[in-house]
C-alpha cells in the first residue's frame, strides 16, 4: 500500500510491506548516500510508530551511546533501566523489554547503526548474539536498520562473515530521486511549481537529494535560493561537502582528495592518473578508496567499449559534489551572490553540459523507454580512441563517444548529449564530425551492427538540411518519465 506522504519509492514500499507481513522474523537493511531519505522512508512508512527505536550518535564514545540507549529503553518500557556496561547487557535488556509485549508484530528501528559500532565496542558481536539467540526465534519480530556509511553497511553488516552472515532478509539501496520524483516532491510537498528547465537546473545542482531539495523556498527565486544555500556567509550547505566525507569515512582527507583529483577532468581519470595526481603508491589502499567511493555513489568506474579493465576510467558522478567543487570550493566563498550573477552565462556552459550528461546517465531507463527499446537487451558503454595511423598509412584523428547503447537487435545507438537553450542546429561542419566519428567507431571496433545517431537534447534538434542524420531523439521532458526500479 502506497503511503500518501511518501514521494516515489514504490518498489521499496512494496518490499517493506512484503517483509512486514511475512510470518517470520525479518532483518531489513536500508543503505544509500547521506541525505537521500532513508530515515524519512522508514519513519513515514510506519508513521513513526515503533516498539523501540534508537539512532546512533556521530563521533561519540561507547559510553555515551550506551547511556543514550539506556535512556530510550527506559522511555519505551516505562520503567527504570540500570546502566549498561557493554552492548551485550544493552541488547539483553532490550530483549527483556520486548518479551513483555503481546502484539501481532513487534517493530524495531535502528537508525545510523554504523555510528553505534565505535572502536573496540564489540557492537557487532553483541548485535549478532541478540539476533541469533533471541530475535530470530520471534516470528512476529521485524527489525529495520539504516546507515549512511555505505561502506560499513555493505562490508561489515550486509556482507558480514561472522555471526550475522546470511541473516539479512533483504537489503535495500535507496537511490536519489529521479527527475520525475523531484518534480512531484517540489510540487506536492513543497508547493513549488517550476518549469521543466528550472527543475533540470535544480537537479544538476542538488542531484535529486531530498534533504537539499527540501531547503528550497517557494517565495524566493531559484537562483537566490542557490546563493542562500551555498554562497552566503553561514549558508547551510556551504560545509556540506566536507561534512559528507567526515561522516562517511574515517580517513576523510584522502577520500576528499581523491574526489577532487578525479573532478579535474570531466571524462575522469585512469588509476595511473589518480596515483600521479595524489602522489601515492599503487596498492590495496587505493583500491579500497575507489571501491568505497563507488559504493557511496560519488564516482563511477567504466570501461570504454573495446578497452580492458586496466584502462578503466573513474568519473565523478555525484552532481552536488560536481557543482560544489566547480563553483563553491573554487570560488573561495568571496561572492555571496555568485550564482545569481553566473546562472545562464557562458562561464557555466562547461559545467552545465557535463552535468546534463550525468543527469542522462542517471536516467538510462527513461532514455530506453523514450527510444521504445525498454524490452530489448542492451548494454551502456562509453568509447574513445586516440589518433592513430592504420596499416594502410591512413591517419585517423581519434574521437570520443560518451554514451553508446549496444543492443541485442543488432543496433548501436551513438548518443549525442547536448544541453542548449533552444533547439540544437546541426551545421555542415558538425554533420561531417558525426559521420567521420561513426566511420571511425565502426572501423576500430569492427562492428557489423547498424549505427543509429541519437540526440538527447533539452528541446530537440532543429529541422534543416543536416538534421536527417538523426534517427532518434530524446528530449529533456522524456527524462521526467516515471520508471520503477
Amino acid at each position: 500500500m502506497q503511503r500518501i506522504n511518501i514521494i516515489g519509492r514504490e518498489d521499496e514500499q512494496k518490499i517493506l510491506e512484503q517483509y512486514l507481513n511475512s510470518g517470520k522474523a525479518e532483518l531489513i537493511a536500508i543503505y544509500g548516500r547521506r541525505r537521500v531519505g532513508k530515515t524519512y522512508l522508514i519513519k513515514s512508512f510506519f508513521d513513526d510508530k515503533f516498539d523501540f527505536t534508537f539512532t546512533g550518535l556521530y563521533d561519540v564514545s561507547r559510553g555515551v551511546q550506551l547511556s543514550q540507549f539506556q535512556k530510550f529503553l527506559a522511555k519505551y518500557s516505562g520503567k527504570p533501566v540500570n546502566r549498561f556496561r557493554d552492548w551485550f547487557e544493552a541488547f539483553d535488556a532490550l530483549a527483556e523489554y520486548l518479551d513483555t509485549l503481546d502484539k501481532e508484530r513487534i517493530i524495531v528501528f535502528f537508525d545510523e547503526i554504523p555510528w553505534m559500532d565505535t572502536p573496540k565496542s564489540n557492537f557487532l558481536a553483541a548485535f549478532s548474539q541478540f539476533w541469533n539467540d533471541w530475535a530470530a526465534q520471534k516470528n512476529n519480530f521485524k527489525l529495520f536498520v539504516c546507515g549512511s556509511a555505505t561502506t560499513w553497511m555493505v562490508s561489515k553488516f550486509i556482507g558480514n562473515k561472522g555471526g550475522i552472515y546470511g541473516r539479512i532478509s533483504r537489503s535495500i539501496w535507496l537511490r536519489p530521486f529521479s527527475l520525475g520524483e523531484t518534480e512531484q516532491f517540489l510540487r506536492d510537498i513543497k508547493g513549488i511549481n517550476m518549469s521543466r528547465h528550472q527543475l533540470l537546473q535544480a537537479y544538476m545542482i542538488f542531484g535529486g537529494i531530498p534533504y537539499y531539495l527540501d531547503m528550497l523556498d517557494k517565495s524566493i527565486p531559484f537562483d537566490v535560493c542557490v546563493d542562500n544555500l551555498l554562497f552566503k556567509q553561514g549558508a547551510p550547505l556551504r560545509m556540506e561537502f566536507d561534512f559528507l566525507f567526515r561522516t562517511l569515512f574515517k580517513e576523510a582527507k584522502i577520500y576528499r582528495s581523491t574526489v577532487e583529483a578525479i573532478a579535474q577532468k570531466l571524462k575522469g581519470l585512469t588509476r595511473a592518473e589518480i596515483i600521479k595526481s595524489l602522489n601515492i603508491s599503487d596498492g590495496g589502499m587505493l583500491t579500497e578508496i575507489l571501491d568505497n567511493l563507488e559504493k557511496c555513489d560519488f564516482i563511477r568506474r567504466y570501461t570504454a567499449i573495446g578497452k580492458t579493465e586496466r584502462d578503466s576510467m573513474y568519473q565523478l558522478t555525484d552532481l552536488f559534489s560536481l557543482f560544489y567543487l566547480k563553483f563553491v570550493a573554487s570560488g573561495g566563498g568571496q561572492e555571496e551572490n555568485l550564482w545569481s550573477k553566473l546562472s545562464g552565462k557562458s562561464k557555466t556552459s562547461a559545467w552545465s553540459g557535463y552535468a546534463f550528461e550525468q543527469v542522462c546517465l542517471h536516467h538510462i531507463p527513461q532514455i530506453k523507454k523514450a527510444l521504445s527499446i525498454g524490452g530489448i537487451i542492451s548494454n551502456v558503454h562509453s568509447w574513445s580512441c586516440r589518433p592513430f595511423t592504420d596499416k594502410n598509412g591512413t591517419q585517423w584523428q581519434g574521437g570520443q563517444i560518451d554514451l553508446l547503447i549496444d543492443r541485442s537487435d543488432e543496433v548501436i545507438n551513438i548518443c549525442e548529449i547536448k544541453y542548449v537553450k533552444d533547439e540544437f542546429a546541426i551545421d555542415a561542419d558538425y554533420d561531417a564530425v558525426l559521420r567521420r566519428r561513426a566511420t571511425l567507431f565502426a572501423t576500430v571496433t569492427k562492428t557489423k551492427k547498424a549505427i543509429y545517431h541519437t540526440f538527447i537534447t533539452t528541446y530537440g534538434v532543429a529541422r534543416n538540411n543536416y538534421s536527417g542524420i538523426v534517427q532518434s531523439e530524446v528530449l529533456a521532458d522524456d527524462l521526467f518519465a516515471s520508471f520503477g526500479i
